[in-house]
């Protein structure tokens, strides 16, 4: 079908015509004759015409005249509608509106809080770009909103509660605290039993001075003790679910904080039995006795080149390791991740073994050897004060080579950790457990890069305080859509999500006065992430007021 200008005398008429075969031959025939083209075009009826019949196509045709005052804009529609549903169906929305009831702000805190989260979510960039990054996404409420309206969010966020004296070891409770809680009750349905807690912490330094709470010197654990820094602690459920976020003064040690923690989950949730995931490195042999001694259930990283009895003993023991698949998992597939459960003085030792990473911890050492053998020729002295070539060394008074017993001793731990437990879960759960852990450290690099400001930008503990919580809501939702896509049985790398939702446009074409919004195509992943969060895409096409 088609249309067609069709000569009659001195005059020419537009004619909408359809092909047809008859006989194996094709015929056409007139379904209707629109009208003289003098006319139709001196009324504008063609591009009327033109606009109606592209309200039922799949995609969109508009002939425009050349005296049309025609404008165009696309912006990025996906993140908004996939994050925005979880928002609001995780609680945030309805927590935040609660606690900003009698609070007379003249700008939507709601709105600006979500903006900031969703752009932790898709790119880790400084909130100052925030506000120019928005330019490209179409989410409804935030056009008005400007940088300071984002800070002042964050300062709401990380206001101190008046009411709520600051205990001794724990930081101040802050409205943040309060959202926290809101959203644990809120989703009281999927946390039925708190059994086993996630904790880990870690080191976030600042450029400038942090804050006069926060901002102190201690251990770096990004090697940067000359920075004032502030330490961030999470806690996740059983599920892997974030149930809250703690921060203490940089100087703070991961030892002070765990059980005095402890008791504070129990207070603020409600909550009886825990066990504790943590880095070995968070906990000392005292606190370890005192785990034991109040039967809390821990798993626990190890050291293992320090420890002479885990390199020594616990690596060497001869034993068959067994595959560990997470529930979402394809178990048709080789499983990277192994165990293998030792018992030693009455002790639990899980080994675990990462085939991957075995894999690419012997490349780069061997790249390491090569290039120390390079350098040798050039002289010992240059070789000393590097760690990364010192370990491979045989030193002498005047000389250095390579030792092959040290390269040996190295290789036995390519890939592998070691955890220690007093509970008696399976050896695959306890790994699985474990391993949650990473996914916490993931949000807070992201953090580290998020904080890294000027001593011009977050120097107010409350804006800090805000700051980071935005982060932990981002890593709220990415764990509610990592929910919703196992529950719909997808398995996505993030950084396909995030571009493949980034793709997803709507192109808003102003044409005198009118304004038509054009979808692009669901591109990759995009439209599965759309079905397990259960969000309907946008018609192709539609007129917008």
């Amino acid at each position: 079908m088609f249309a067609r200008v069709k000569k009659s005398g001195k005059y020419q008429y537009l004619q909408i015509v359809e092909n047809r075969k008859e006989k194996g031959k094709v015929k056409q025939r007139v379904i209707a004759t629109v009208g003289r083209m003098d006319k139709l075009q001196d009324k504008g009826r063609v591009e009327t015409l033109v606009r109606s019949l592209s309200r039922f196509s799949e995609k969109a045709l508009m002939i425009l005249s050349g005296n049309s005052d025609v404008s165009a804009d696309a912006l990025s529609i996906g993140p908004t509608l996939i994050f925005d549903r979880l928002w609001k169906q995780c609680g945030i929305e309805a927590c935040i509106k609660k606690l900003l009831v009698g609070r007379k702000f003249e700008f939507d805190v709601e709105r600006a809080i979500f903006l900031t989260v969703l752009h932790r979510l898709m790119v880790s960039g400084s909130d100052r770009f925030c506000e120019k990054w928005k330019r490209d996404y179409l989410i409804p409420g935030t056009n008005e909103l400007e940088l300071h309206h984002l800070y002042r969010a964050m300062s709401f966020l990380g206001e101190e509660l008046p009411e709520h004296k600051q205990t001794t070891g724990l930081a101040p409770r802050r409205n943040k605290d309060l959202i926290e809680e809101m959203l644990f009750f809120h989703n009281r349905d999927l946390f039925s039993k708190l059994d086993l807690v996630f904790f880990d912490t870690t080191s976030i330094y600042f450029e400038g001075k942090g804050g006069d709470y926060f901002g102190r010197r201690g251990f770096s654990k990004d090697h940067r003790p000359d920075l004032h820094q502030m330490v961030v602690g999470a806690v996740l459920d059983d599920n892997g679910r974030p149930i809250c976020c703690e921060m203490w003064p940089g100087n703070t040690t991961d030892v002070t904080t765990l059980m005095p923690q402890v008791e504070r989950l129990r207070s603020r949730f409600g909550i009886g039995k825990f066990c504790i995931v943590a880095d070995r490195g968070m906990i000392s042999a005292d606190t370890l006795e005192k785990l034991d001694e109040d039967q809390m259930p821990y798993i626990l990283g190890t050291r293992m080149r320090r420890v002479k009895k885990i390199n020594g003993q616990i690596l060497t023991r001869a034993g068959r390791y067994t595959e560990v698949y997470p529930e979402s998992a394809d178990r048709r597939k080789p499983a990277p991740l192994m165990v293998k459960e030792v018992v030693h003085e009455d002790t639990r030792y899980i080994v675990c073994l990462n085939q991957r990473q075995a894999r690419k911890d012997t490349a780069d050492r061997q790249a390491i050897i090569e290039s120390l053998k390079r350098q040798l020729k050039k002289g010992p002295k240059a070789l000393v004060g590097n760690k990364g070539y010192r370990k491979y060394l045989k030193l002498a008074k005047d000389s250095a080579r390579i030792d092959p017993a040290k390269i040996k001793a190295e290789a036995r731990f390519d890939g592998k950790w070691v955890l220690t437990t007093n509970t008696d879960l399976p050896a695959d759960q306890v790994a699985l457990k474990y391993k949650e852990l990473w996914r916490v450290e993931r949000v807070f690099r992201d953090v580290k890069s998020l904080l890294e400001t000027r001593p011009v930008y977050h120097q107010n503990d409350a804006n800090i305080a805000g700051h980071v919580f935005c982060s932990f809501l981002a890593l709220v939702l990415r764990k509610e859509l990592d929910q919703r896509l196992a529950d719909s049985e997808h398995r996505f790398e993030w950084s396909d999500i995030k571009q493949d939702l980034k793709a997803l446009k709507q192109v808003r074409i102003k044409e005198n006065g009118q304004c038509f919004a054009i979808r692009s195509e669901s591109k990759g992943v995009c439209g599965k992430v759309f079905q397990s969060v259960r969000v309907a895409l946008p018609p192709t096409i539609k007129e917008l007021d």
